[in-house]
């Protein structure tokens, strides 16, 4: 996040030091330094990631419309991997899915229902917590995406991971986006991408878009999702799916020149 770089926080709150939106931006920023030093095992964390809760819960009191403080708690959820804390041991109204933070994003969703960083940070909580929780909960989740959501590029993430996460990297598991649910993942991502309205979709749902259709060989599809994102594109998925991350960028370049090719010989 760029202001938690900068100084911008210092001279907008010498100008507006009671306003909401700064509030919301001081959390933002609090929350990724937290997020940073817990990574680094930093020992600061604790005391940042203490300052960051808080500056969440005062955020919510005082902007109680924005989404925001519960997307940030939801994000500071993944530094309790053993649940600890009780915002986290909430049941799901889903017998599928494991007791978590539901409360937090329940809150995100009243205020803005198809939030997609809400979902994202959820996605990414079971990945870090609990690994086969990430599937229930998407699955749990895409019934109620209206189409033309970005929300609809979640189960791509999913798929990653999953590769991602996969011991042996056979000529089978090369091969899993020609596999079910993987392949269907692709394609009704595309269909709901088809009916969106021009530039809604983020560059990096674009981007997974992308390559779920190229390494699915919907090479059509693929080619015509390239031509959206023109001259952009995020790192990832290719610097998580390729063979090393310096190879990214040229898995990225192959897979664009093969889909506007028409070639059907991807393989992931």
């Amino acid at each position: 996040m760029v202001a938690a770089r900068s100084t911008v926080l210092a001279g907008w709150g010498g100008e507006e030091p009671g306003g909401p939106e700064l509030a919301i931006l001081r959390t933002r920023v609090a929350v990724e330094h937290s997020l940073t030093a817990a990574e680094a095992s930093s020992p600061e964390a604790g005391r940042l990631e203490r300052a960051a809760r808080e500056s969440c819960w005062a955020a919510a009191d005082a902007v109680p419309s924005d989404p925001v403080p519960w997307v940030c708690l939801l994000a500071l959820a993944m530094l309790d991997r053993a649940r600890h804390r009780p915002e986290h041991q909430l049941r799901s109204s889903d017998p599928m899915l494991p007791p978590g933070p539901w409360g937090l994003l329940d809150e995100a969703r009243r205020r803005d229902p198809g939030n997609r960083e809400a979902h994202h940070r959820m996605l990414r909580y079971w990945h870090q917590v609990y690994r086969p929780a990430a599937a229930d909960f998407v699955n749990v989740v895409m019934p109620r995406v209206s189409a033309g959501s970005p929300l609809a590029a979640l189960p791509l993430y999913l798929s990653v991971e999953q590769y991602r996460n996969e011991p042996r990297r056979n000529a089978v598991v090369l091969r899993q986006w020609l596999r079910e649910p993987h392949f269907s993942r692709a394609l009704r991502a595309y269909e709901s991408w088809s009916v969106s309205a021009p530039g809604s979709w983020p560059v990096a749902d674009l981007s997974y878009l992308a390559h779920a259709l190229w390494a699915s060989a919907q090479m059509d599809a693929a080619a015509e999702v390239f031509a959206a994102l023109g001259q952009f594109a995020s790192r990832a998925p290719w610097s998580l799916v390729a063979d090393s991350p310096g190879k990214a960028e040229e898995l990225l370049l192959t897979a664009r020149q093969q889909a506007f090719a028409g070639r059907a010989t991807a393989l992931a």
